[in-house]
């Protein structure tokens, strides 16, 4: 009996033993099944990580490709081939047959365009600043009007540094350096720089003066000559020299005025050499070497060099008159 208690203890022991052995076999065939999910979803991550990343180099690629759609006839670069696209109607004349203004009858490539341009015909001004109340027809023109306040100047010009809020107003000034005058009068053959300064000159030969004063009803071709004007009337002079206090209603004036304090004659005339403070003044010591006369009494006939001499002359005709 002891014999087979002994026995019965040995199988008992052994069973044991088989069934921890088994335990721990199911435990190792876990962890190798656990550690081959973590290598598979590693290898899945690492899989999708290298895909994310080509495909954002093939974008990159593209959109570099994009940035050097230029048009052959004016050189001119877009980002996409469809603004290129647009752009061509310029030289192919298809503007002509867009979008036309049923207003005024100006004509746009862009429908956005024409929409923006309705604005102007309606008074349509939705982009307010909120620091100082000004209104705009387009998002574009809030934004580039808000640089104001921040005093942001985005673009320099790499001759003389000076900075500017806006791209166009840096692309006139470089015309200051390379001496282009691109726009031309046909009328009287005299060329400007900007296209808006010809179309302000145009006034001259078409008389139009549309800004009147509200005050005395003197009118003038130009909004800034009406601005100008206004300050005769409320005697506003907000141009100070810090030198000798003497206040000016135009910041141009005032410009000019510190000449006296600088000693600059920047104005030198090419056939004797005497400088001068105005561009007005070198234009009438011109007139002595030319013999010219432009100023015509309209009355008697008689003509003047300059404008002051003219004026005073007029006076007689004036003084017979009373």
């Amino acid at each position: 009996m002891a014999f087979i208690k002994e026995e019965n203890e040995d199988m008992n022991t052994e069973d044991t033993f088989r069934v921890k052995e088994y335990t721990e076999e199911q435990k190792d065939s876990k962890a190798v099944k656990e550690e081959n999910q973590e290598r598979k979803e590693k290898e899945h991550k690492d899989q999708y990580e290298k895909t994310c990343f080509q495909n954002s180099r093939k974008r990159a690629q593209k959109n570099l490709t994009r940035g050097h759609v230029t048009c052959q006839q004016c050189g001119k670069s877009y980002t996409t081939k469809s603004s290129l696209k647009v752009h061509m109607r310029v030289h192919t004349g298809e503007i002509a047959e867009m979008f036309t203004c049923q207003q005024c009858g100006k004509n746009f490539s862009q429908k956005g365009h024409l929409s923006c341009h309705m604005k102007i015909h309606t008074g349509e001004t939705p982009f307010t600043c909120l620091q100082c109340g000004k209104s705009f027809s387009r998002k574009e023109n809030l934004k580039v009007h808000m640089r104001i306040h921040t005093g942001e100047k985005l673009f320099s010009c790499q001759q003389c540094g000076k900075d500017f809020s806006q791209k166009g107003h840096l692309n006139s000034h470089m015309q200051i350096h390379t001496g282009e005058t691109p726009f031309t009068c046909q009328q009287c053959g005299k060329s400007f720089n900007q296209n808006k300064n010809l179309k302000v000159h145009m006034r001259i030969h078409t008389g139009e003066k549309q800004f009147t004063c509200q005050q005395c009803g003197k009118n003038f071709s130009q909004k800034g000559h009406l601005s100008d004007h206004m300050k005769i009337h409320t005697g506003e002079t907000p141009f100070t020299c810090p030198q000798c206090g003497k206040s000016f209603s135009r910041k141009e004036n005032l410009k000019i005025h510190m000449r006296i304090h600088t000693g600059e004659n920047p104005f030198t005339c090419q056939q004797c050499g005497k400088s001068f403070i105005q561009k007005a003044h070198l234009n009438g010591h011109i007139r002595i070497h030319t013999g010219e006369k432009p100023f015509v009494c309209d009355q008697c006939g008689r003509s003047f060099r300059f404008r002051r001499d003219f004026n005073d002359h007029m006076r007689i005709h004036s003084e017979e008159r009373v």
